[in-house]
């Protein structure tokens, strides 16, 4: 099928985003398998989510330079496409950590943050694909409203587990992996909201 080059932009950042929700709703999977090698498994998954993920980035880049057209300001483009690259950094960090460290994830905080972490991510799926129309004005600010409101969610939750860590976890050396865990998981929510903020931008120079 044949798309009109503008519109070539539209597709690539509704496959990424709904590639990076995959890869959050996987993230889930990792922290609620108990068993290592299953778990190692599923990591392998995200990891080969994350690859796909850098070539589309990588295409919408090619794009940039080929095509004197775009759908909007290519700076937006090209920040909207590194932000949802940190996402899927993220989430793929987040996720290999748990096993290079040998930790176990059966814990109530990180079961949250892949949960907000995966909320977050369908909200910027569901704003995404608004933009090639722009009709439905509502449901993409609903959406920017919503990673807004995960993301200090996750900032209360790290904070709490951080906390909790320190008081009941006797050992330094886990302690420390623990903490790098919950540091990617949280950064992974600030990166939601960084690509809410772009498709805000976008929005208020567009619609």
């Amino acid at each position: 099928m044949f798309t009109p080059k503008d519109r070539v932009f539209y597709s690539l950042f509704e496959e990424i985003a709904s590639l990076v929700f995959k890869m959050a709703e996987t993230l889930k999977k990792v922290v609620h398998e108990t068993d290592f090698d299953k778990r190692g498994a599923i990591i392998a998954e995200i990891e080969h989510m994350e690859h796909i993920n850098d070539e589309l980035t990588h295409k919408v880049f090619t794009e940039l330079g080929r095509n004197f057209i775009t759908p909007f300001d290519r700076e937006d483009i090209h920040y909207l496409a590194s932000a949802l690259d940190d996402i899927a950094d993220y989430i793929y960090a987040s996720a290999k950590k748990i096993n290079f460290y040998r930790v176990n994830p059966n814990e109530q905080g990180i079961h949250k943050m892949a949960d907000l972490i995966c909320k977050s991510a369908e909200q910027i799926k569901n704003a995404v694909m608004e933009l090639r129309t722009m009709k439905n004005m509502r449901q993409i600010t609903e959406a920017l409203v919503k990673v807004n409101s995960i993301e200090n969610q996750a900032d209360d939750i790290y904070d709490l587990s951080i906390d909790r860590l320190f008081q009941t976890e006797n050992d330094a050396k886990e302690v420390i992996k623990k903490r790098e865990i919950y540091q990617a998981m949280e950064i992974a929510t600030d990166k939601c909201e960084d690509a809410a903020d772009v498709i805000e931008s976008i929005i208020i120079k567009y619609a």
